[in-house]
């Protein structure tokens, strides 16, 4: 009898210890996700902005996501980014967009461009690691990331608009 009960408590000290890990698995980490290694920015153009009196507020770098993997990788899992830096994404035509900052450390704003390079909308201070949705307004056909508070520091509004180059640095 004694065996017996020892093997219940055993049992039931299994069962216990399983659904406290099971538990633990299904809760929703409060922490982040770490990004292990930074991915070096690498120029491959530059990119004004503009008043509409054609006057030249701020120059970036810019690297340029084109294909499909590049736009899908944008600037995740990178720890930093130059201050004068940014990403442009290229499409072929003009369309609602729509971004998060999964696996996106970095807080920044996004600007939503018309492909004659008029800024229809800005996502200021995004959220980082957020799976929240971020929608252009309007179509666009040009997305462009930069730092957190870029848009305030050179008071780039939906008024501006925006040129870019590709160059070999």
């Amino acid at each position: 009898m004694q065996h017996r009960d020892r093997k219940i408590t055993a049992r039931r000290s299994v069962l216990v210890l399983l659904l406290m890990i099971t538990a633990m698995g299904c809760s929703k980490s409060e922490n982040p996700p770490v990004v292990a290694t930074d991915i070096e920015f690498k120029p491959e153009g530059i990119l004004d902005f503009f008043h509409a009196d054609s006057t030249v507020v701020a120059r970036i770098a810019i690297e340029i996501a084109e294909s499909s993997a590049e736009q899908a990788q944008g600037l995740m899992y990178r720890r930093s980014m130059p201050d004068r830096a940014g990403m442009l994404f290229v499409s072929e035509g003009a369309s609602m967009k729509s971004f998060w900052m999964k696996n996106t450390s970095l807080s920044l704003d996004i600007l939503f461009v018309d492909s004659g390079g008029a800024i229809v909308n800005i996502v200021k201070r995004t959220t980082p690691f957020s799976e929240a949705v971020i929608l252009s307004t309007e179509p666009a056909q040009y997305v462009v990331e930069v730092h957190a508070g870029f848009t305030d520091t050179y008071h780039i509004t939906e008024t501006d608009h925006i040129s870019w180059e590709r160059r070999t640095f």
